[in-house]
């Protein structure tokens, strides 16, 4: 659109400009000014939060477990979704494919403290969350804290403790806090779960309550490694039979940290039409022919907030379908139950939630 002359006059007048500045914008090429849509347009294909705090903390992180852990990155990204999201994860897998160790080297790289619960059939729930102690000197009751008053808690073989000792830790993974005597005791933060339990063996095992496997923000189901994986696990420990390596990870986050980046988190944005894609996946799950049990509104805030995460991970301060899709399976696959028939016909939670994907329309 061609410069008025007596706008540029009138704009003269009012700004005091000269008769060479006139002329100065006259000659302005119009292919220098950008059209309102342009402008929108390279607005939003840029980021509005500077997320490469999280970014950094998420590699720093892999970095120190790769010194050890060879492999498992989905185990490792899926970890520190919950870390970001102030989640628990269950981690389910043969023995021997590093459940524990990768836990144990994650509270490695947190400077915080850490504590490991070995799940027995003859744990007492105040071995776990502690209990009141009589004091002789002062003839008063004292509180011992539990072993889960800690930061990051690994509950090695969860499924081997009996259910009213699993029922201890309701309260306390969903509330970051202990009610004993009727004094309640806060966790400190971060306060993370990290549990593991033997899908194979049964004998002397109890089977985890509906209500406990839905405080968990993901189920993770571990895999053997590749043949390739294997090799380079016997190359890196043929002169290690100790895993001194181990003493390599380092520190490298902080509560403070964590803090920051959840803050961040929060602040990444998800649109109404995939929130409706969030709650339509949640949904069927409850109408799906194929499923006893659907899930509950606890399983699509999970989804919203470990897809915001794993956005923010991968530096984009919005969520894709494809961000909700890959932490949809984590998310729901110990939260519903297959009906008996298809249980009897070889179906899994996994074959489940991916038709349930297949079916719903991806929002534009």
């Amino acid at each position: 659109m061609p410069f008025n002359e007596n706008e540029l006059n009138k704009e003269a007048e009012e700004n005091q400009l000269s008769e060479s500045d006139i002329e100065e914008i006259a000659e302005i090429p119009l292919t220098t000014i950008p059209e309102s849509s342009t402008v929108e347009q390279n607005y939003w294909q840029q980021n509005r939060l500077d997320l490469s705090k999280v970014q950094d903390a998420a590699e720093r992180v892999k970095q120190e477990l790769r010194k050890v852990i060879i492999g498992q990155e989905n185990l490792m990204e899926q970890l520190l979704i919950g870390l970001f999201t102030s989640g628990h994860v269950l981690l389910e897998g043969v023995p021997g494919i590093a459940k524990t160790l990768t836990a144990k080297l994650l509270a490695q790289t947190i400077a915080t403290n850490f504590s490991r619960i070995q799940f027995t059939p003859d744990l007492m729930p105040t071995d776990v969350v502690g209990t009141n102690v009589f004091n002789l000197q002062d003839a008063k009751f004292t509180f011992k804290a539990g072993p889960i008053f800690s930061n990051i808690v690994l509950i090695d073989e969860i499924n081997r403790a009996p259910a009213k000792t699993q029922a201890a830790l309701f309260e306390v993974m969903e509330e970051a806090q202990v009610t004993v005597d009727g004094e309640t005791h806060l966790m400190s933060f971060p306060f993370f779960v990290i549990a593991t339990q033997n899908p194979i063996e049964q004998e002397g095992t109890y089977k985890l309550p509906e209500a406990q496997l839905d405080r968990f923000l993901f189920k993770i189901t571990l895999t053997y490694p590749t043949l390739a994986e294997e090799r380079a696990i016997l190359g890196r420990f043929r002169n290690d039979f100790k895993l001194a390596q181990k003493q390599n990870v380092q520190a490298v986050f902080s509560p403070t940290e964590i803090k920051e980046c959840q803050a961040l988190i929060e602040q990444v944005q998800i649109k109404d039409e995939l929130l409706d894609y969030i709650a339509a996946i949640i949904h069927n799950t409850r109408t799906n022919g194929d499923l006893f049990l659907g899930a509950s509104p606890r399983a699509s805030l999970a989804v919203m907030k470990a897809s915001k995460a794993y956005a923010a991970m991968n530096g984009r301060d919005f969520v894709t379908p494809d961000d909700i899709q890959y932490v949809a399976y984590p998310v729901l696959n110990h939260r519903i139950i297959l009906t008996p028939e298809r249980e009897m016909e070889g179906y899994q939670t996994k074959d489940v939630v991916g038709d349930i994907i297949k079916q719903i329309e991806v929002p534009r």
